[in-house]
């Protein structure tokens, strides 16, 4: 297998490196990224001793990922597990599509502990297609209740450019719809290995540029749009912005990126601490590429690797993390990017959850905080 770092393309076999964290030590908490403050000025007569070197902090054994979980965390993932899934990274794409998600598993939970799995009500849920140079492309337009114009979420849904559809993120993109009291306009972006990078990419900003130039068509306020994103969706959500700076587009008021994609590097320390996670590990990221990229030089286009992107001039962002997540460094690594380029960010990672915990709330108490704070920083960027 083919593994890309930031500095070069390591063969490394599937799982050597486990042994390297054998007998480490616990994770941190989850953390919240803030600006640095600069220590305060010894006085002058004060003598200065060179500060010792700090050791590095022993990452976390993969292999103890399960006992970071919180309880609501572990009931999706053991749940999950029961499904008795695949591994993605030893199916092709058409199987790998075929397997029980996360959100499987979260209406087999439901329907063990005798709630409701029923779609959240909204509205009006409609099915549209829209033009695009490479064809029609899907969208679904979810509308809350009552009058507009509405604000607007462009939103793209996660699955590594590979698989799942709006379907697999109903649960979020109804979360939202209904929070923020916004249509959402979810994008049914080609997938690969069918259709390689920057497929998916070009599909995402075409859909922005169709809602910017037809708001009036979905209900909408062409002066409240605003883009969401997860996982590689993420990713999808932050290259639209960046694109419609560059073209001269009119700006989205905010980006949501829930556990973006914001590099090709495998050896980040969330990656090598969650190599062996549910419902995201170290081979699955690496099978995602694999299946996106047409080279492996794909991995350092900064559409990719966003933390290597123009940065400048980009809306007020919110990030949201998990701590067992191969991602986690992705985003907080981007939060300080996007803050060195003087961009508004609030970023956190959230403690005991795995990746694809947002969209979770009806049986994981922390995703919906996670959803709470997605949909104040929306409603606050609209104006409400």
């Amino acid at each position: 297998m083919i593994i890309q770092s930031r500095s070069s393309l390591v063969l490394l076999p599937a799982l050597t490196f486990l042994a390297t964290f054998a007998g480490c030590d616990k994770p941190p908490a989850a953390t919240e990224t803030t600006n640095a403050t600069m220590p305060a000025r010894a006085p002058a007569s004060a003598t200065l001793e060179p500060a010792p070197a700090a050791s590095p902090k022993p990452l976390p054994s993969p292999g103890d990922w399960m006992s970071r979980l919180d309880p609501d965390m572990k009931a999706v993932i053991d749940e999950l597990t029961a499904l008795n899934g695949k591994p993605a990274e030893t199916l092709s794409g058409a199987e790998a599509r075929k397997q029980p998600t996360p959100a499987d598993a979260v209406k087999s939970l439901l329907k063990k502990q005798g709630k409701s799995f029923a779609p959240e009500e909204v509205g009006k849920v409609e099915e549209r297609s829209i033009p695009t140079a490479a064809g029609k492309l899907p969208i679904r337009v979810y509308t809350p209740k009552g009058a507009g114009p509405f604000p607007v979420i462009v939103y793209y849904h996660g699955g590594g450019w590979v698989i799942a559809t709006n379907d697999t993120y109903d649960a979020s993109a109804r979360a939202l719809t209904n929070g923020v009291h916004a249509v959402l306009v979810a994008v049914e972006y080609r997938k690969s290995p069918e259709h390689k990078f920057p497929a998916a990419h070009d599909d995402a900003f075409a859909a922005y540029d169709w809602v910017v130039k037809n708001t009036a068509s979905i209900h909408g306020d062409p002066k409240r749009i605003a883009v969401a994103g997860e996982s590689a969706g993420g990713n999808l959500a932050a290259n639209v912005v960046i694109a419609a700076r560059n073209k001269g587009l009119p700006l989205p008021v905010h980006e949501l990126l829930v556990y973006p994609v914001a590099s090709s590097d495998l050896d980040t320390p969330s990656e090598l601490e969650n190599a062996v996670a549910k419902p995201l590990n170290r081979a699955m990221m690496a099978w995602f590429t694999k299946n996106y990229f047409r080279t492996p030089a794909d991995g350092s286009d900064p559409r990719i690797s966003l933390i290597d992107a123009d940065l400048k001039a980009m809306p007020a962002t919110t990030i949201i993390n998990a701590q067992i997540d191969p991602l986690r460094s992705d985003g907080e690594s981007l939060a300080m990017k996007l803050r060195a380029a003087g961009v508004p960010v609030e970023q956190k990672t959230f403690s005991g959850v795995t990746h694809e915990f947002f969209g979770m709330g009806a049986v994981v108490a922390k995703a919906k905080e996670a959803e709470d704070l997605g949909i104040a920083r929306l409603k606050s960027a609209f104006g409400g």
